[in-house]
């Protein structure tokens, strides 16, 4: 989901750049997506801000023209059954409950207390994966908000092999020595990018 200030700069751009002081300056734009599963992200900040920051809180959503999918065409096309009756459940199904909480129904999830709980219905049995086919790994992944977290799980799964474990340590020095003030070792060893 795009922040609102975005799509209002979007919109005052083309209105420049076209000379038309009208709606996206008259370009017809097609924004897609569900609103009731993104939100944007506002670092730093408390949940009213992030819904705040929505598109559909910006002075130019009551101009929006509303188109509506009904029909899941991947699912349909797919022919997978189970994928059909997920997609009619997220199109039609109510999951808000009188608390402002969401209830997800127990056909479309597990709910696990323990992280260790998660991690043996995601990875049943992983400590004898030299034994599982070549593509059960890649049908599995657990999602989380924060790049910490991520490490915390990998950490957890990587100590459950067996086998000797091997570390490669790399160089971490600057190309530019002049930059080597700037960013000691310490610092980048600290850093975690992401993939």
């Amino acid at each position: 989901m795009a922040h609102k200030g975005g799509i209002e700069a979007l919109n005052r751009s083309l209105g420049d750049i076209r000379g038309n002081t009208k709606l996206m300056g008259s370009v017809t734009v097609l924004l897609a997506g569900d609103f009731r599963q993104t939100l944007p992200v506002v670092p730093k900040e408390t949940r009213a801000d992030e819904v705040k920051s929505c598109i559909k809180k910006s002075n130019l959503w009551p101009q929006v023209n509303i188109l509506k999918l009904f029909k899941n065409m991947r699912a349909h096309l797919g022919g997978d059954e189970s994928a059909g009756r997920f997609s009619d459940l997220l199109l039609n199904g109510d999951f808000s409950s009188f608390d402002g909480m969401i209830t997800i129904p127990e056909e479309l999830c597990t709910v696990v207390t323990m992280v260790q709980e998660l991690l043996s219905k995601v990875y049943p049995d992983i400590i004898h994966i030299l034994d599982k086919p070549i593509g059960w790994l890649c049908e599995r992944t657990i999602l989380t908000p924060k790049n910490d977290q991520t490490a915390a799980i990998n950490d957890i799964l990587l100590m459950s092999f067996e086998g000797e474990e091997k570390v490669y340590t790399s160089i971490d020095t600057v190309v530019n020595t002049d930059d080597a003030t700037n960013y000691p070792v310490e610092f980048l060893n600290s850093l975690k990018p992401p993939g």
